[in-house]
């Protein structure tokens, strides 16, 4: 019989035998691989106007499934999502001094786009419960300058969108979704990536589906997705026999995806519904095993937002336990082992997610980095914008004392996994005063 003492404090762990790896690729994936492979046209994208232009066979019909699949007219294929941020707010049209409401509280990507185009990053707080900003949030940081909003879906959270699309209605705001953490979501019954302008999917390795990198941008207009279409692929070199007028953001980039990766893209497609089904059905087996813990709340269950699960979000109250939220985690991940391909990174319980962006040197010395006649460098000077530690004190409440994240419900995890999650979390809170002297 193992020991019941922590392993923290010396004690046997709940388990020593890695969690199984998240694979999602299969036969079909290879097969598709195998068909660019014998065509030898790796990629047929050509940065000039020509029938080329938009890429070949297979990203065009990546391109066509993905749309199809989110209900939406128009969906342009990257070489990620970060790319995909980039060109959405330069199809955008965000210029020199622009400002763009974004989260703090998320990859750094979603917020630091705007600075592609010479725009100003404006902070706007998470709600608690969510961990997405909301239209209250956002409206205090509205200004005259402001042009667009970035609204992350964190976690796999749906951010409650009809009040921002009634905001930025109100002031006339392009709204931006990144949806990377939440492919296959809805809200309402509406995909996300089709409630605001456009929507930005990551198939990033350890997405929900993926292609090693990739990304995908949906939108319904027609003049956007043409724009991302040149953004995308050299715009400069393209926009003169294409005959485009609106030169604004015209210089483009190469976030051009290849064939392979569109291939293996149209068979994870398939895939996606089940995958999140999975996803959900694991975290009800966790959930149903930790609702009884005092001081920890699961996720929030929003009619009509859906949460399709990047990683499981836990919301730590120490004043109940006693006992401060680092220390669990410390001890939950002494409890648990690794996982199969990512045996790197400890055990995947995390304390947190990242620190709030405006902490990075790239907000808080602008002009070291951008140069002091920089649209951001000029904001902060003149306090246009603020920067400040403690701007955003919801996010720093959730990264420094209340979040719990863990990825140990993909789909490849059976009962029995799930089963021993389940207990490390039940050991840890059955001993946790032998945690309030532990020094860490």
């Amino acid at each position: 019989m193992k020991s019941q003492n922590l392993a923290v404090c010396g004690g046997d762990p709940v388990r020593k035998t890695p969690f199984p790896a998240y694979k999602v690729l299969g036969s079909e994936e290879k097969e598709a691989v195998n068909q660019v492979l014998e065509s030898a046209i790796l990629s047929r994208f050509l940065g000039s106007w020509h029938p080329d232009f938009y890429g070949g066979p297979f990203v065009q019909k990546f391109e066509q499934d993905w749309a199809k699949s989110c209900n939406a007219e128009f969906a342009v294929s990257m070489n990620s999502n970060t790319s995909g941020l980039y060109s959405a707010i330069g199809a955008a049209g965000i210029q020199f001094g622009d400002e763009v409401i974004v989260s703090p509280y998320t990859m750094c990507a979603s917020a630091t786009a705007p600075l592609i185009f010479n725009g100003v990053p404006v902070f706007a707080d998470i709600d608690p419960e969510t961990h997405c900003i909301t239209a209250e949030t956002i409206r205090s940081k509205i200004s005259a300058r402001t042009k667009a909003i970035i609204v992350v879906h964190l976690f796999g959270q749906v951010a409650d969108m009809e009040p921002i699309m009634k905001l930025a209605n109100e002031y006339g705001l392009i709204v931006i979704e990144d949806c990377a953490q939440a492919p296959f979501a809805k809200y309402n019954g509406k995909n996300v990536g089709t409630i605001g302008h456009m929507g930005v999917f990551s198939l990033n390795y350890h997405k929900h589906i993926h292609t090693g990198e990739g990304g995908v941008v949906t939108t319904n207009d027609e003049q956007l997705a043409d724009r991302l279409q040149l953004i995308r692929n050299h715009a400069e070199a393209v926009v003169e026999k294409k005959g485009v007028q609106n030169l604004i953001n015209m210089i483009g980039f190469n976030f051009r995806m290849g064939e392979m990766e569109a291939a293996i893209g149209i068979e994870q497609l398939k895939k996606g519904p089940q995958l999140i089904r999975e996803r959900v059905d694991n975290v009800k087996v966790i959930e149903a095993g930790l609702s009884a813990l005092p001081g920890l709340l699961m996720p929030a269950d929003i009619n009509g937002m859906d949460n399709v699960f990047y990683v499981h979000s836990l919301r730590y109250d120490a004043n109940i336990t006693g006992v401060s939220r680092d220390k669990v985690v410390t001890a939950l991940k002494a409890e648990l082992p690794v996982t199969d391909l990512r045996e790197g990174e400890g055990p995947l319980v995390g304390q947190g997610y990242v620190r709030p962006l405006y902490f990075m040197p790239i907000f808080q010395t602008p002009h070291l980095i951008f140069g002091k006649q920089s649209a951001i460098a000029k904001a902060v000077k003149s306090c246009q914008v603020s920067y400040q530690i403690g701007c955003c004190p919801q996010s720093e409440h959730a990264h420094f004392s209340s979040l719990i994240t863990h990825e140990l419900m993909r789909p490849g995890m059976t009962k029995n996994d799930l089963s021993d999650v389940v207990l490390a979390f039940h050991k840890v809170w059955e001993n946790l005063s032998s945690l309030k002297s532990l020094v860490i």
